[in-house]
């Protein structure tokens, strides 16, 4: 997850210390889809784990009398934090169909919201070809560094079909020790292994 903050600390483009996640969101995905059933795009849910929501708050100088509670000129603050992405930056949503993958528009921002501790936002993200009816989409960050847990589910219209294969965990922490086998305690890169641990979700439409 890259995207560019205030302070150095909450930075993400600095490559992963270890094998590890150090930032969690659970994840929600919400298709969207035309009048004809069609699959335009998906509104992404991420709700922060309860530290890194407070490096944010702390960094930006917000809810200074710690009572958990923002005001909406906190929240108007707030609003859009995690959209000011780095060129290239994918995002850490990845969509594909059988022709290959799929391009998906650059992040519209749907809210934010604080709640028992947890900075929730949302945003959309059109599919950047047009529709489709079948997409395969999946959430991760490919340094590890942030951990995407579709604890919130996906979300569908009526008439779509959703099907989520999980990753098999110990395979994946095999192949992260094979990867870090040959490398030094601090490599410079580090090696691209969050699609390891991402669930793999395909929805069809139509």
């Amino acid at each position: 997850m890259r995207r560019i903050l205030a302070s150095a600390l909450l930075l993400f483009t600095a490559p992963a210390a270890s094998a590890h996640p150090h930032v969690f969101v659970d994840t929600a995905l919400h298709i969207v889809t035309d009048d004809a059933g069609r699959i335009t795009g998906v509104e992404v849910h991420w709700a922060y784990d309860e530290l890194y929501s407070l490096l944010v708050l702390e960094d930006m100088a917000l809810d200074d009398d710690y009572d958990g509670v923002l005001t909406e000129a906190e929240l108007e603050a707030l609003h859009g934090f995690d959209m000011n992405w780095v060129e290239g930056f994918a995002g850490d949503l990845y969509a594909s169909r059988s022709g290959g993958a799929l391009v998906l528009g650059p992040p519209q921002p749907r809210g934010t919201e604080f709640a028992d501790g947890k900075i929730v936002t949302r945003h959309y993200r059109p599919l950047a070809d047009g529709t489709a009816q079948s997409v395969t989409l999946r959430a991760y960050d490919p340094t590890f560094y942030t951990a995407y847990d579709l604890t919130g589910g996906v979300h569908a219209p009526e008439g779509c079909e959703v099907a989520i294969e999980k990753p098999d965990l110990d395979s994946a922490y095999a192949e992260v020790e094979d990867q870090l086998e040959d490398l030094p305690p601090d490599p410079e890169d580090y090696p691209a292994v969050g699609d390891l641990f991402a669930d793999t979700v395909v929805v069809s439409c139509g």
